[in-house]
């Protein structure tokens, strides 16, 4: 499954929208975060998974986090990502969230899936071993 298909033609970086191609270019591991800034969990989870990936020597360069959200609007999602090192599938993308949550057999939040470079599921839920991919 190809990356575009997955997450639309842009992923948002703390620098803008950037190319879903250019950004995920090259990598090894693809971890894909479903979250939401309501949810307990996730706020318990995000800050050491934000704080894991923004040491982390391979980040951005083999591994890449994609925040996608769960949250209720823009401004849930704005406020929620602004805690965050990673990268996220723009807010305004629902249709293609419903579909890579379909796709991932995501149950609840927090969940972490683990692609490989080419877009092939590894894993349905990585959550709490995040360090091994980091």
């Amino acid at each position: 499954m190809a990356f575009v298909d997955l997450f639309g033609d842009k992923i948002l970086t703390k620098e803008g929208e950037k190319d879903t191609t250019e950004v995920l270019a090259g990598k090894t591991h693809v971890l894909i975060y479903f979250s939401a800034h309501w949810c307990p969990p996730c706020r318990g989870y995000t800050p050491a998974l934000s704080e894991a990936y923004g040491k982390s020597a391979k980040a951005g360069k083999e591994t890449v986090i994609i925040f996608v959200s769960s949250d209720r609007d823009q401004a849930a999602f704005d406020e929620y990502y602004g805690t965050m090192s990673f990268y996220a599938m723009p807010f305004a993308q629902r249709d293609l969230k419903e579909k890579l949550s379909e796709k991932c057999y995501v149950k609840g939040i927090p969940t972490l899936v683990l692609l490989d470079g080419e877009g092939k599921m590894q894993a349905d839920n990585i959550r709490g071993e995040h360090d091994k991919y980091l």
